[in-house]
């Protein structure tokens, strides 16, 4: 059985936004763009190129978590890009339950530095790459995440993690 709650979760420029909206449209689950629920004082630092704390993320953190309980009392499935960048925000996410898992994208910083250098119109600057790398936890055996190399086009990707889903919940 397919989770109720994925979280696409990697650095910024991993490819989250793309491979969770696609994988919520491949699952005809809820999709949510985690950067949406940054508080405008958040986008406002990462503008100026001032890497987020724990502080800055815990209302984030909350809005999401508040979203995915709202999709998940509604019966639904839903998908989340979210950095999740570490253990503690995880365990925020999924606030205690079992039906969330953690999809990792996972890329080295070259790969991911030369997409952020490509990116237009995005507020996260190539200058706080480094600090999501240093911030990152990745996730361990004991969080059970599906880890998916970046260095394939996106819809390769996708496929992969419905396939891995698959495998899994079958």
């Amino acid at each position: 059985m397919i989770p109720a709650v994925i979280v696409v979760m990697g650095v910024s420029g991993s490819g989250k936004t793309t491979v969770a909206e696609a994988l919520a449209r491949r699952l005809g689950s809820d999709f949510a763009e985690g950067d949406a629920f940054h508080p405008e004082a958040n986008v406002a630092k990462m503008r100026a190129g001032i890497p987020l704390d724990d502080l800055d993320r815990e209302p984030w953190l909350d809005a999401i978590a508040a979203w995915i309980a709202q999709v998940r009392d509604s019966g639904k499935r839903c998908v989340v890009a979210c950095s999740a960048l570490k253990r503690a925000y995880r365990r925020r996410l999924a606030a205690g339950h079992d039906d969330v898992r953690f999809v990792y994208l996972q890329g080295d910083y070259d790969l991911i530095a030369g997409r952020l250098a490509r990116r237009r119109g995005h507020y996260m600057p190539l200058a706080l790459l480094r600090s999501q790398f240093d911030a990152l936890e990745e996730p361990g055996r004991e969080e059970n995440p599906l880890v998916v190399p970046v260095d394939a086009p996106p819809e390769k990707i996708v496929a992969t993690i419905a396939t891995m889903l698959e495998t899994v919940s079958g």
